[in-house]
């Protein structure tokens, strides 16, 4: 949408002709691949371009998508779920910079952040590092400023208590947890801004693979606090990044 506007501004301004303009739009909205039809109109649309998810896609498969998106103009392409020997397959192909931890995949460069504010990605422990990862990543190739806080789970409070400074500057926070999930609730009672709660899978056998915290993050008595899937940083890294760049509507 802001490259939409960038391009109306250029017209009233006089510095892009209507026919060129014209041009880009009549450009087709997807190609398709036969295996897969890459939108290429989702940027204009919502802000940010397809992200390709990895897992069970061929290195072959997530290559072609990848040149496809960037012939059409896209310099930054998000690779989630990707595993290393799909990694090394890509990068063969691609500059490829891969984070195996967060099984992400960048092609491209990260933009420098245009956000509102800053995005903080709060983990309860070590375990919980690959989603919040997945999700300070994606914040990231989406243009944002992202601090982490990374093993400030209840079990010792005051690691949390010691970066209040950070949780209160923040514009959105992503609190990740696992075992009860209850890392959430306690940064939404001292946080002015949205926080996305994402469970994770991490846990002991009656944390049911993420579902006890994933119920516990859904009852959070904290005003302000939003949860999504079991183990889905990309889907609170994207959301993070909606918020860190909403703009008034007038």
């Amino acid at each position: 949408m802001r490259d939409m506007k960038a391009m109306l501004e250029a017209v009233k301004a006089g510095t892009l002709s209507v026919d060129a303009a014209l041009l880009q739009l009549k450009k087709e909205p997807f190609e398709d691949l036969g295996f897969a039809k890459v939108d290429l109109h989702r940027k204009l649309r919502q802000g940010a371009a397809e992200v390709i998810y990895g897992a069970g896609k061929t290195p072959e498969q997530i290559t072609a998508i990848v040149k496809t998106l960037r012939v059409n103009g896209q310099g930054t392409v998000l690779i989630t779920r990707l595993d290393a020997q799909g990694a090394e397959q890509v990068a063969n192909a691609c500059p490829l910079d891969y984070h195996p931890q967060a099984r992400v995949g960048i092609v491209g460069d990260i933009p420098v952040p245009d956000g509102l504010g800053k995005v903080v990605i709060a983990t309860g422990g070590t375990s919980d590092l690959p989603v919040a990862e997945e999700a300070a990543l994606t914040a990231q190739v989406l243009g944002n400023e992202v601090v982490r806080l990374y093993d400030v789970g209840v079990a010792g409070l005051h690691r949390l208590l010691a970066h209040l400074d950070e949780i209160m500057g923040a514009t959105v926070i992503v609190a990740v947890a696992g075992m009860e999930g209850a890392l959430a609730s306690v940064i939404g009672g001292v946080a002015d801004c949205p926080v996305i709660a994402v469970p994770t899978s991490v846990g002991y056998g009656a944390s049911f693979g993420g579902v006890t915290a994933l119920l516990a993050m859904l009852n959070s008595c904290a005003s302000g606090v939003s949860v999504v899937n079991i183990d889905n940083g990309f889907g609170a890294g994207y959301m993070a990044s909606m918020i860190n760049h909403i703009e008034v509507k007038k």
